[in-house]
């Protein structure tokens, strides 16, 4: 999937099939679901839930904790716009 028709698939009602845990998460992100993305990747372990798990902190408003799921995706805190934050996670994660 590339990250266009990533973005596209949010008009749907739902995500596209057999996403990996942090792009489900930053799919429902998207759509202003930041309760049902928190959901999915605050138990996720690994690099790229941190990240996504970052991001939505960040998007709270949270930067402490935000900072600290930074750190535990090896990533540098983010501080530009949030909509250019999204569009990078999401086209490094449909990379993988």
């Amino acid at each position: 999937m590339t990250p266009a028709q990533f973005t596209e698939s949010l008009a749907r009602s739902a995500p596209p099939a057999r996403l990996r845990a942090a792009l489900e998460g930053l799919w429902w992100a998207a759509k202003g679901e930041w309760d049902r993305a928190h959901r999915i990747v605050q138990d996720e372990e690994g690099a790229e839930g941190a990240w996504v798990h970052a991001y939505l902190h960040r998007v709270e408003g949270d930067v402490a904790n935000a900072g600290y799921w930074y750190r535990q995706a090896g990533r540098p805190a983010a501080s530009g716009p949030l909509d250019d934050e999204w569009q990078a996670i999401a086209a490094e994660l449909l990379r993988r």
